[in-house]
């Protein structure tokens, strides 16, 4: 997985005034998320932007308000590839995964972004492409290889984590379907369902006709 180096500022003004003005400005606000649980209470230093949030059984963790530009992110936010981000904020750096966009429901600009801190000792699951390879042996007898799902949910290290899932669908035959069950990568756990539909060989009107052709010349 490629890497994408990403500067971010750190964010104090919070509510949605202070993000109405941000955006106005070209800056999305951005949270991250994903820090270590800690006994409370807190005995160390927040840095700017920094908070922490109780989660359960008197433990909490460190959460990051930030801010980038729209500029700094168009390469991460509009491509189908996935990427391991490089974050610098606070004169640190840490690495990070993208964990969710927020858009505007008419003018689809980026209102807000969800960022997830990962390590190379802690799995963590992401969404990657799936992309197929090979000549469907249904397709050679005229049916139509279809892609139902364009990425997979996986569970691994970010360091273990393919850009794409390749999927060979050379064996697939006419009206036949590929199930994620039946999928398997070394190094990942797939945690999209296992009945799944990942891509199917469908009849098609010329393929029925030369079927009912070949049946009735017997």
């Amino acid at each position: 997985m490629k890497t994408y180096k990403l500067a971010a500022e750190p964010r104090t003004d919070l509510g949605k005034k202070a993000a109405k003005t941000l955006r106005s400005e070209g800056k999305i606000p951005v949270v991250l998320n994903g820090g270590e649980p800690f006994e409370l209470p807190f005995t160390g230093t927040l840095k700017p932007g920094e908070k922490i949030v109780e989660i359960e059984n008197g433990r909490g963790v460190i959460t990051t308000d930030l801010t980038v530009t729209n500029d700094a992110v168009r390469k991460l936010i509009y491509t189908p590839d996935i990427f391991a981000i490089e974050l610098e904020a606070n004169g640190e750096k840490k690495m990070a995964v993208l964990r969710e966009v927020q858009f505007h429901p008419v003018k689809d600009n980026i209102l807000h972004i969800d960022l997830l801190e990962v390590t190379d000792s802690k799995p963590v699951v992401m969404s990657v492409p799936v992309k197929l390879e090979g000549h469907a042996e249904g397709v050679k007898a005229g049916g139509k290889l279809t892609l139902s799902m364009k990425k997979l949910k996986v569970k691994a290290l970010y360091t273990e984590v393919p850009e794409r899932l390749v999927v060979n669908v050379d064996n697939l035959g006419l009206g036949k379907t590929l199930q994620v069950g039946e999928l398997h990568f070394p190094g990942l756990e797939l945690v999209t369902p296992k009945e799944a539909v990942v891509c199917a060989v469908q009849l098609t009107r010329a393929a029925r006709g030369a079927a009912a052709a070949a049946a009735a010349g017997k």
